[in-house]
């Protein structure tokens, strides 16, 4: 052991008693004793949950050796509104517009896994016109979602132009869906056993028009971040985690699929129209930072493939299952004829009504991840229990693996590569 070292430590042992056991520590060669006591001396920081760069009200305590992170907490639940708890006092339908507050890059998605949950549970099934439009919508919400992760990730790292063009691109697709649902954001357009609205000419103009220019627009972003060095050495080798953990925490989705998990929900328990779609699933095996970039930029382009498919394949037919006591009818129907205005007026007072102890669970492949809801039924109009298999939640319990001897600044970037959205995780 340095001679020198240990006679500074020996000037210091009358006015801190703490540096004795680093003296003997060092003296002994007892490299785990020195450890053990330093982390007694660690700075703990708290990081949010007010912090831009966290993505919302996600505190981090963040145990510091100087620059280096030794160990991270996530504490979660800033957010929460008991979502799960409120679906057991409203009925099915009335349920739907909670769902849009979830995961709020992408509201419609969530709709059409709710519904699909809620129908497996009142074995009903949606028609095909209603499940290819279900497609569709979900594809341009996974596209939206990655563009808002894509600006702010690039943001979190120092490149504030991708920021402003990952938004104005997701604006375009909020005018497709005001054009579609007649609301940009929160649509609540999936109803149980169909959807709110069809399809109009109007609507599948603008996304053919969307797709058009994607290209372009997509090549525009990807050149001005991948030629940047610096926006590569903050993500390269970064926040790395390991096939096998990975899979031990649970995690799903892009975050998985970078870490050499070839695991879609679209492919393996395929769900709506995507058995009849040719697309490929984008897996990396490096599990840093930057292969979770390249799995959602190469995600996107899969989504525009299947959505110039879905075009060519839509169907014709009613948008809505043919099941009038599960099933809201047109308003247009209500008005002017008896019988389904009484319908109208059992399901919107007393709800369905499944049969006793009835549960089911669907999930999709959302752009998060494996996003799931299970629902118990007493076989009243409300569920007896529901719970919510939020992608957002799973995911965060990667944040000490990946953190764990980064520098302070990598945190911004490794929770930018993970996209949590704390909507969805404290439900």
């Amino acid at each position: 052991m340095d001679k020198n070292l240990i006679q500074t430590a020996q000037l210091n042992t009358k006015t801190n008693g703490k540096i004795s056991k680093i003296l003997r520590a060092l003296e002994t060669d007892d490299i785990q004793a020195t450890f053990d006591d330093a982390l007694e001396n660690q700075l703990v920081l708290n990081m949010g949950p007010q912090h831009p760069a966290t993505h919302g009200v996600l505190r981090l305590l963040v145990s510091l050796d100087g620059e280096t992170v030794v160990k991270v907490l996530p504490d979660l639940g800033y957010l929460h509104r008991g979502y799960e708890k409120i679906a057991e006092n409203m009925t099915y339908h009335e349920y739907i517009p909670h769902t849009d507050r979830l995961d709020y890059l992408q509201p419609i998605a969530n709709n059409v896994c709710y519904a699909m949950a809620v129908e497996k549970l009142l074995k009903i099934e949606a028609t095909p016109r209603a499940k290819c439009i279900r497609t569709i919508v979900c594809e341009l919400a996974r596209i939206a979602s990655h563009f808002v992760w894509l600006g702010s990730m690039a943001m979190d790292v120092g490149a504030l132009t991708v920021f402003l063009w990952g938004f104005r691109e997701r604006e375009k697709i909020l005018d497709i869906l005001d054009i579609l649902t007649g609301v940009r954001f929160t649509t609540t357009y999936t109803r149980i056993g169909g959807l709110a609205y069809d399809l109009t000419d109007e609507a599948i103009g603008r996304i053919k028009q969307f797709l058009d220019e994607f290209d372009f627009n997509m090549k525009e972003c990807q050149d001005l971040i991948e030629r940047n060095k610096i926006f590569i050495d903050r993500c390269e080798g970064v926040g790395v985690i390991s096939r096998e953990d990975a899979l031990s925490i649970g995690l799903t989705g892009p975050n998985a699929r970078a870490s050499g998990i070839n695991r879609d929900l679209r492919k393996d328990e395929p769900y709506l129209y995507y058995n009849e779609l040719d697309f490929e699933v984008p897996v990396f095996t490096e599990g840093d930072c930057l292969a979770r970039y390249y799995v959602r930029i190469n995600e996107m382009k899969e989504s525009k493939k299947m959505l110039l498919q879905l075009l060519q394949k839509l169907p014709q037919g009613p948008i809505d299952a043919h099941e009038p006591k599960e099933v809201l009818p047109k308003k247009e129907k209500v008005y002017t004829k008896m019988e389904e205005l009484i319908h109208d007026f059992m399901i919107v007072n007393f709800g369905n009504n499944p049969e006793p102890g009835a549960e089911s669970y669907f999930a999709i492949e959302s752009s998060k991840g494996e996003l799931g809801f299970y629902i118990i039924s007493n076989g009243s109009g409300y569920p007896y229990r529901l719970k919510i298999r939020s992608p957002s939640f799973v995911n965060l319990q990667a944040l000490p693996i990946m953190m764990k001897g980064c520098l302070i600044s990598d945190i911004v970037a490794i929770i930018g590569s993970v996209d949590p959205v704390m909507g969805e995780a404290d439900k």
